[in-house]
């Protein structure tokens, strides 16, 4: 007969691997949960820190992505990240970059 303290702990390594491997992909779960996150005119504008009256006058312009229905507007998170990420201006380093890559592609 094999030892009993043996195989109490194989059964707790893998008890242990599985709970480590949980608890890596939960964070990822909730990190994507979160930016599927529907939020309402208040939301978004508290989350882009601009006013409700701001707020309107960006979708009538067509400017934030937004979804209606029933009168009403809503706003994915994930959307407005993107939103935020699309007005980032390059520093003097990347332009310098994009330019000696811009010339070094013309001269070839």
């Amino acid at each position: 007969m094999s030892n009993p303290f043996e195989l109490i702990e194989a059964r707790l390594d893998k008890i242990e691997s599985l709970l480590l491997s949980i608890t890596e992909i939960a964070p990822q779960k909730t990190l994507e949960a979160e930016n599927e996150e529907l939020l309402t005119v208040q939301q978004a504008a508290a989350f882009l820190s601009l006013s409700v009256p701001t707020i309107y006058g960006l979708i009538s312009r067509r400017e934030l992505p937004v979804m209606k229905r029933a009168k009403r507007c809503y706003f994915l998170r994930s959307d407005l990240i993107a939103y935020l990420k699309e007005g980032k201006q390059k520093t003097n380093a990347e332009i310098r970059a994009a330019a000696d890559q811009h010339l070094k592609s013309k001269g070839k």
